[in-house]
């Protein structure tokens, strides 16, 4: 997998459903343990909640799960978790926190309240693509120096660092699929005497 869609950054949002408060909290996480600090948080902030509905997805652990938190089966946690998957994020955790308003909602109602919370959540977060990307470093002259940032660019990079000395390092990052492509015309700009090297490879948003 070269690129997968998450979260870009935590956020909450709360809606009211016949006096019922639903906030929806969202953010983005690499693994379980994460996802379940997160979980943890949210239910000691708001110890006194009704309830603290979850759900998660860890892309590398291949992990999804989800919780009614006493909810009547299915009415809470899945709807959470389907909020997730109907817009193919991943590395997301979402705690809907419920504060009973007095009126019964049936389950029909749960599952549209859950879902809104989380939906509004979601949209409140954001979304981004993560793409791989080759780490690389590469050095130069000055006068060579020049054409680079723009270069990176051009191969939908971005540059990271340079350091100054008796010449220039640049270290920059790329789509790995362009990495080839940047090196030929990295040559050709060089007449042959300077490549850049991939030190790694990372995920980026992109």
């Amino acid at each position: 997998m070269t690129t997968y869609k998450t979260i870009r950054m935590a956020a909450s949002d709360e809606l009211v459903e016949k006096r019922s408060r639903f906030i929806g909290y969202v953010k983005p996480v690499s693994t379980q343990r994460e996802a379940v600090d997160f979980i943890n948080e949210i239910k000691s902030k708001h110890w006194d909640a009704t309830h603290n509905v979850y759900a998660y997805v860890i892309r590398e652990e291949g992990i999804s799960r989800y919780s009614d938190d006493n909810e009547p089966q299915g009415t809470a946690g899945i709807p959470v978790l389907d909020a997730i998957r109907k817009r193919d994020i991943t590395d997301c955790v979402v705690v809907v926190t419920r504060y009973f308003g007095g009126t019964l909602l049936g389950a029909g109602g749960l599952v549209r309240a859950y879902s809104a919370a989380a939906k509004a959540g979601i949209d409140k977060a954001g979304e981004c693509v993560m793409t791989l990307c080759s780490v690389c470093e590469l050095r130069c002259s000055y006068t060579l120096y020049g054409k680079i940032p723009s270069l990176i660019v051009r191969f939908d990079g971005v540059s990271d660092d340079a350091v100054f000395a008796d010449d220039v390092t640049v270290r920059f990052h790329l789509p790995c699929d362009n990495l080839s492509g940047f090196n030929k015309a990295l040559s050709e700009e060089s007449s042959g005497k300077v490549q850049a090297e991939e030190l790694n490879t990372q995920f980026f948003a992109q």
